[in-house]
This record gives structure tokens, C-alpha cells and sequence, in this order.
């Protein structure tokens, strides 16, 4: 059985999932975010296996998500940073805690708070409209093809996406 191809498809989703969408990855990030950047301190901090963290960090330096960087030469060590691509990511991350903090927590609460430098204040990401600063949310958008929209298995619009009433729905059903 051939693996889907999540990156070749006109999706900026299927596309997002392709580089990050197996479980290792985004804690791979997040501990790298953190200033966990050593092979040893990953593999140690996540319990992962020597092998699937290799391949992982291998699959997100290819991916320019992070980058390697020699710290010391003999024998050669390396530590991972993000890049900006990667740091984009974690933007992500975030609003992932959020999800995770309200349906998934429990009554111990958040394991992890979040202090923004701005104000000072222990407060959880919020997605804003870049054009009017508005809040955002699943049902405060219409969902339209874009200049990259393209037919075929997994593509946002590909003409199947019509815009009636709160959100998106089948193009068959809007007619």
C-alpha cells in the first residue's frame, strides 16, 4: 500500500501535517522551543527511541523546520534550534495548547502557563483577523478558493467548497 502523499496535495493543512502530523514531531518542537536542543536531553525528556528520534530530527532539519548546529568537535555533538519556519510552527503549538488545555486538562488544570512578555500576564493564545484585529474563530470565516486551489484528493476548495450560512459546506448541497 502506497503512503498518502499529505504534501502534494493544495491543502495548507495536508501540507502543515506533512511535515509535522506523526506525535514525535510537535514534542520534538516543543522541547527544542524550551532550550531542550541536545540529542541526548530529547531522547532522555521525550523517552523516544535512539532510532525514531533520528529519523524525526532528520525529516524536520529537511524540512527546515530546525536546523543542526555543532557544538562540539571532537567527537562531533550537535544541538537543534529552530529556524523561523519552525518557530511559525510553535505559533501553531500554541493554539494546540489551548484546545488541549480546555477539553483535555481535567480538574489538575493546565500543565504548562504561559507568560506573555508584553503585558506580564499569564493569558492563552487567541487567533485575531490580521486585517480588522477581531477575534477569529471555525465560525467566524466563510472558507473560499484560493489562488493555489486545485482539484484532487485532500485540496482545500477544488470546487467542492461553498460558502452558505455559518461555515462551509458540500458545493452539491449549496445548489
Amino acid at each position: 500500500m502506497q503512503r498518502t502523499r499529505f504534501g502534494e496535495m493544495a491543502c495548507s493543512i495536508a501540507r502543515t501535517w506533512d511535515v509535522i502530523g506523526e506525535p514525535w514531531s510537535p514534542l520534538i518542537l516543543r522541547n527544542v522551543y524550551v532550550g531542550i536542543r541536545r540529542f541526548d536531553q530529547l531522547q532522555a525528556s521525550l523517552g523516544i527511541s535512539r532510532k525514531v528520534l533520528a529519523e524525526r530530527l532528520r525529516w524536520l532539519v529537511e524540512a527546515e523546520v530546525l536546523q543542526r548546529r555543532e557544538y562540539a568537535s571532537r567527537p562531533a555533538r550537535y544541538e537543534y534550534t529552530l529556524t523561523q519556519k519552525g518557530m511559525e510552527l510553535c505559533d501553531l503549538l500554541l493554539v494546540m495548547v489551548r484546545w488541549g488545555d480546555r477539553w483535555t486538562a481535567g480538574e489538575a488544570g493546565p500543565p504548562v502557563l504561559y507568560r506573555h512578555h508584553a503585558c506580564g500576564e499569564i493569558s492563552h493564545v487567541e487567533p485575531h483577523c490580521s486585517a480588522c484585529g477581531g477575534p477569529m474563530s471555525a465560525t467566524d470565516i466563510d472558507v473560499l478558493p484560493g489562488p493555489g486551489a486545485a482539484p484532487g484528493p485532500g485540496s482545500d476548495a477544488g470546487g467542492q467548497i461553498a460558502v452558505v450560512g455559518d461555515g462551509p459546506t458540500s458545493a452539491t448541497a449549496a445548489s
